[in-house]
């Protein structure tokens, strides 16, 4: 019976521990992709943010406390991230920055998923396209934001830190 009682006690024990354990490190993460769509001739991106970290960069930066998805979602939010991201995401082709709209974004799970795009009509003088994403990178130094670019027939990834927030594609 103690032994019974000594191996329920451990397991218990242990349990808790493992369970503390992954509640200490959070992933910090985004995801984003490149296409070209050649019938209206614009670079699409779509980006996924997740929305508490998105909610803590807008309170750090802008002091807004945003409740991003909620009933009380601050009026000055959307203004917020949009300004954000222009700042945060940049585009370069051949060199020269490439203007982007926002377009919008939806709700997946605890997610923002923006979209975004680029008048582009010379697909082929394409010689490099300059990819910097420092989203959430002025925030939390283990952010990481992944990018995949489909251009040209080549399909290509790129893990952005914040020791080297840029990537570059060469056609």
């Amino acid at each position: 019976m103690k032994y019974n009682r000594f191996y329920k006690w451990v397991l218990v024990t242990l349990t808790l521990v493992l369970m503390s354990f992954s509640t200490l490190h959070k992933f910090y993460l985004s995801v984003s992709e490149i296409t070209y769509s050649e019938s209206d001739q614009k670079l699409r991106v779509v980006s996924r943010i997740f929305i508490d970290d998105l909610d803590a960069v807008l309170l750090s930066r802008y002091e807004i406390d945003s409740k991003l998805t909620t009933e009380f979602e601050d009026q000055m939010a959307q203004y917020y991230i949009e300004k954000y991201l222009k700042t945060k995401l940049l585009l370069k082709i051949n060199g020269a920055v490439l203007e982007y709209n926002i377009l919008g974004h939806k709700v997946d799970n605890d997610q923002l998923v923006f979209f975004m795009e680029a008048d582009f009509k010379e697909l082929e003088s394409l010689k490099s396209i300059e990819v910097q994403n420092e989203v959430l990178m002025d925030l939390f130094e283990e952010q990481q934001n992944i990018v995949h670019l489909q251009l040209k027939g080549k399909k290509k990834s790129l893990m952005l830190i914040r020791e080297r927030p840029s990537g570059q594609l060469n056609f």
